[in-house]
C-alpha cells in the first residue's frame, strides 16, 4: 500500500527511468490504492501511460546466452539447502510432478537468462510444452501470499521473455522452430493477483496485457498436486 501519491507524482517517476528492462524491480510498480488527487489506481496510471508509451518496449534488450539455456544439473533436486526462496521449491515441485494441466509437459524450472555476470535479467520459474498446441509456456510463478500486484507479474515475465533468444531456446530445447513462446504469471487461484483480475475496474490494465498478448494461469495446491483451474 503506498499512501500520499499524486498522479502527476507517479508519471514523473515513468518519465525518469533509465531502463525500461528494470521496470518491473521499480518500488512504485507494486503500490496498491489510489493517487490523492484523481482517486485512480497506481497501477492504472501506470499502465495507462505504458499503452501511451508503449514504444519503450522495443528498448528491452535481448540477451543472447552463449552457455545452453537447458542446464544440466536441472534434475529436479534441491541443490541449495539454504534456500528461503518458496518459488524456487514450489517450481522444483511442480518439474517434479511432469505435467501442469492445460500448459502441457514441465520441461524445466530455474531457467537462466544471463550470458555474463554483469546482465540484468533473472530466472525463468518454469517452463513447460504444449506439445499438441506446439505452445512453450514461460511462466513466473507467484507464492500464494504475495502481495505483488498482477502489473508487476505482468512486466517481469513479459521482460523475461523480450530478454530471451527464442531461436536458440528452441534450439537448446530441442523444439521446432516454429514452435510459439507465451508468457504467464503463474499465480495462486484468490491470491491477491487474482482477485485484483476480478474484481473492480483494472481497465488499463488488462488494456496493457492484451496489447503485450499476456495471459495469466491461475493455480491451486491439492495435496502435493499443482493444477491449473
Amino acid at each position: 500500500m503506498a499512501n500520499g501519491y499524486k498522479k502527476d507524482e507517479i508519471i514523473n517517476k515513468l518519465e525518469n527511468l533509465k531502463d525500461i528492462s528494470t521496470l518491473y524491480k521499480e518500488d512504485f510498480i507494486n503500490y496498491r490504492g489510489d493517487t490523492t488527487d484523481t482517486k485512480e489506481k497506481y497501477t492504472e496510471v501506470i499502465a495507462e501511460w505504458l499503452i501511451k508509451n508503449f514504444n519503450l518496449f522495443d528498448n528491452i534488450k535481448k540477451i543472447t546466452r552463449q552457455s545452453s539455456y537447458k542446464v544440466d544439473t536441472h534434475d529436479g533436486k534441491h541443490n541449495n539447502q539454504n534456500s528461503n526462496r518458496l518459488e524456487e521449491i514450489m517450481a522444483i515441485e511442480i518439474f517434479n510432478q511432469k505435467s501442469l494441466n492445460i500448459l502441457g509437459k514441465v520441461i524445466d524450472y530455474q531457467t537462466p537468462l544471463k550470458d555474463k555476470l554483469g546482465d540484468e535479467a533473472g530466472k525463468i520459474d518454469i517452463v513447460s510444452y504444449d506439445k499438441d498446441n506446439k505452445i512453450v509456456y514461460l511462466l513466473e510463478l507467484k507464492r500464494e501470499d504475495s502481495k505483488e500486484t498482477m502489473l508487476r507479474c505482468v512486466l517481469e515475465i513479459f521482460t523475461y521473455s523480450k530478454t530471451l533468444d527464442k531461436d536458440k531456446f528452441l534450439e537448446d530445447f530441442n523444439l521446432p522452430k516454429d514452435t510459439k513462446i507465451k508468457a504467464s504469471p503463474l499465480v495462486f487461484f484468490n491470491s491477491s493477483q487474482h482477485k485484483e483480475m476480478i474484481e473492480g475496474d483494472n481497465k488499463f490494465l488488462k488494456q496493457l496485457m492484451d496489447r503485450l498478448d499476456i495471459e495469466p494461469f491461475y493455480i491451486i495446491k491439492n495435496s502435493n498436486y499443482y493444477a491449473i483451474v
